[in-house]
């Protein structure tokens, strides 16, 4: 059994994830994997779970973070 890098539960089905930056840690659940190693979102905080916004080096959960942190023009959707 191994512990969770997160909680510390000792646990005999944990998960090993890398990153591609080749750090890594073991987790006894996704909520707990998600919690250590989600990128956050630089305005609100919050984990970016989907592919989030990118503008130049930052990362943003949404087109409105993005906005209203950088100014930058982007939205979640393009209409017709």
């Amino acid at each position: 059994m191994a512990t969770c890098d997160m909680c510390g539960n000792d646990y005999d089905r944990t998960f090993t994830i890398t990153r591609h930056d080749g750090s890594s840690g073991v987790f006894d659940s996704f909520e707990c994997a998600v919690h250590a190693m989600a990128v956050r979102c630089e305005h609100c905080g919050c984990a970016v779970l989907g592919h989030g916004v990118d503008v130049g080096d930052r990362t943003f959960c949404c087109s409105h973070c993005a906005r209203e942190t950088t100014g930058a023009d982007v939205t979640d959707s393009v209409s017709g």
